[in-house]
């Protein structure tokens, strides 16, 4: 439930559409004492809104809050925050022992006389089956349909408890088998960039809006901070957690600026710009910290390139590789089937909020960045071993020459007389 203290009186409506939102703004917390918080990195700003929303005085204080702002004079700090994710992301590798849990209280509840349908998760939880999916068919036109026959087969029994899960929990559905990777479920389906809530609050209903934001079991989670959706995988336990309504205790993050500019040359692809940036990540060390994408080359690159750059955060070693909403992100929404309030609501919050890009758009201030140029990008290709290692296509031949004589401990040519 939503009790804030609004310290700084930041709670405020918005009408979309003719429905009116309640929400917690931004700009009024800064003409109410959070100075300069409009040039914060947007990726900042959810977890500023995120405080301002949940702050109880326990968990969250005024003074966590101020934290956020005072980022803002060394541009990074040592201030632990509870940040409280929207809704979290399973699959079904990680996301079948939860629900054992989930269970599992409910029986110890039971047996202690309580009403174990009072066990719930307290946030949205969506399950992905993809994990356990395997091919023995392909290359024919039933291939699909056989595959997904085998899948039931091979795992009903699981398969039943967690239909069983998605009718006896309330926040909890789960997305079957043969429907995609989860993390391309999320951003092709579920993923909303704004999230709304309905609350009960003095007999009548108000409904909040607020960022989408979550936690994912799986490590490329992150390839929703396309949709600046602000979110990064987790393991089980702390998964968990989230489910049952506790925040996430984390330091305000240092915020590395990527800026991009110009435009990819044709036939350059996004695997080859993921690879450079990659590469530009690696060598500045980015671990534990947020990347946050900006600059005028945005608008060059389509959504899906960006979602390329941002599913690739752990090989480039960032909590999060994110990107700021702008017209692709409406465009991305209608494209995939998003209803058109919710796309209205998105860019009417956004824009409420300072948080809508466009190429006018102040640069936010971060702890550092980096900047390339997309016209210098260059086919290459990943490894061989790690995808930092990036190889320039017209250096494949002399550099899988350099990696075999290293591996077998001879020279190329000696090497490759020995596999002959």
């Amino acid at each position: 439930m939503i009790q804030s203290l609004n310290s700084f009186n930041a709670r405020k409506t918005l009408d979309v559409g003719g429905k009116t939102f309640t929400f917690f703004s931004l700009l009024e917390a800064q003409k109410n004492g959070l100075d300069g918080i409009d040039r914060l990195p947007f990726s900042l700003k959810i977890l500023l809104e995120n405080l301002l929303r949940h702050e109880d005085g326990r968990s969250v204080t005024a003074d966590d809050i101020r934290a956020i702002a005072d980022w803002l004079k060394e541009r990074r700090s040592d201030r632990e925050i509870a940040f409280r994710p929207a809704r979290v992301l399973m699959q079904d590798f990680t996301g079948v022992p939860a629900v054992v849990d989930l269970a599992a209280m409910r029986d110890a509840t039971n047996s202690l006389g309580g009403d174990p349908r009072r066990i719930n998760p307290q946030v949205p939880v969506d399950l992905v089956i993809d994990h356990s999916v395997m091919v023995d068919y392909f290359g024919g036109p039933d291939a699909f349909k056989k595959n997904v026959e085998m899948e039931y087969a091979r795992n009903g029994e699981r398969y039943t408890f967690l239909r069983w899960g998605q009718e006896a929990f309330d926040n909890f559905r789960v997305v079957p088998p043969g429907t995609g990777i989860c993390h391309q479920v999320n951003l092709e389906y579920l993923a909303k960039t704004v999230w709304t809530r309905n609350e009960r609050e003095n007999g009548a209903t108000v409904t909040y809006a607020f960022p989408d934001t979550l936690v994912g079991t799986d490590s490329h989670t992150t390839m929703v901070n396309a949709l600046a959706v602000l979110g990064w995988g987790v393991g089980g336990i702390e998964a968990e957690a989230v489910m049952l309504g506790q925040p996430i205790s984390m330091l305000v993050p240092e915020v590395i600026g990527f800026r991009l500019a110009g435009k990819l040359r044709e036939g350059i692809t996004a695997t080859d710009l993921v690879l450079f940036v990659v590469q530009m990540l690696r060598k500045k060390g980015v671990v534990g910290k947020f990347v946050e994408f900006f600059g005028p080359g945005l608008s060059n690159l389509s959504l899906e390139d960006q979602a390329t750059i941002a599913n690739m955060a752990p090989e480039y070693g960032a909590t999060c590789g994110f990107f700021p909403i702008d017209s692709d992100t409406l465009a991305y929404l209608e494209a995939t089937g998003r209803e058109a309030d919710q796309i209205a609501l998105v860019k009417a919050y956004a824009e409420a909020q300072g948080m809508f890009h466009t190429d006018e758009t102040p640069d936010p201030v971060f702890t550092s960045t980096l900047e390339l140029d997309l016209g210098e990008v260059e086919t290459s290709l990943a490894g061989p071993k790690r995808p930092q290692d990036r190889v320039p296509l017209v250096d494949a031949a002399p550099a899988f020459e350099r990696a075999l004589s290293e591996i077998r401990g001879l020279n190329a040519s000696d090497a490759a007389s020995n596999m002959d």
